[in-house]
């Protein structure tokens, strides 16, 4: 009974509001923090496993819809299953699976993220920051796919770095994926195949037009609530 009755609480506890802080922690350690961490300690590579997958597992309980539930399970299992067998002894390895996976596990999330955060026409703090959130979601998904054009074609982006084909290489990803989702465009890393190139082109419209999408809808959402109708 205390077994479920926890269960109970900590799958509440992803539906609220207050999941989104917790949320922003973990994307924050994630996107900002882990590459220090991954540049200067030889513990960075578990230390952002351990978190990626921390993450991808509370999509599992912040949405009450079955279908995306089964997504986020299923997609949360089989990335685990292809990072063992990486880490394990044998000589098979399914690096570009495993980002093809952490991508459609973070498309998923950010399904779940958007649900949560357009549910109802209650606009606070906090669905501020799940905006923020579904933003550096789309910042994952850009290092994700760099990570697998790389993977599949050995081109993607070039400049002051120097690719291994590994985890270590995120550090380089995603900061290219961010620069781009922010259209700062610095210029020290740049892409090359064709292909890296209309990905960095699609995270800089992405990066454009959410933030003006996203604050029309809460504004919208927060007028309704206002007059006492349903938003649109």
């Amino acid at each position: 009974m205390k077994v479920r009755k926890y269960f109970s609480r900590f799958r509440t506890f992803w539906l609220e509001d207050l999941s989104f802080v917790v949320l922003l922690i973990m994307l924050f350690l994630i996107v900002f923090i882990i590459p220090i961490v991954m540049e200067n300690s030889e513990h960075g590579i578990l230390l952002f496993n351990m978190i990626l997958l921390s993450l991808f597992f509370s999509g599992i309980f912040s949405t009450p819809n079955k279908k995306l539930i089964f997504a986020s399970s299923t997609l949360f299992v089989v990335h685990c299953v292809l990072r063992l067998v990486r880490y394990t002894d044998n000589p098979y390895s399914f690096y570009a699976e495993e980002n093809i996976v952490a991508v459609l596990n973070a498309i998923v999330f950010i399904i779940i993220n958007l649900n949560l955060l357009f549910r109802n026409d209650s606009v606070n703090i906090y669905r501020i920051i799940g905006a923020i959130n579904v933003y550096l979601l789309f910042a994952l998904v850009g290092a994700f796919s760099l990570e697998i054009i790389n993977a599949l074609t050995g081109v993607s982006i070039a400049g002051d770095i120097e690719l291994t084909g590994q985890d270590q290489d995120y550090i380089h990803f995603i900061y290219f994926s961010i620069v781009s989702l922010t259209t700062v465009g610095y210029g020290d890393i740049h892409p090359v195949s064709v292909t890296a190139k209309m990905l960095s082109v699609f995270m800089s419209t992405v990066g454009i037009l959410f933030p003006a999408v996203v604050i029309a809808r809460l504004v919208g959402m927060s007028y309704a609530s206002k007059d006492g109708q349903p938003s649109a």
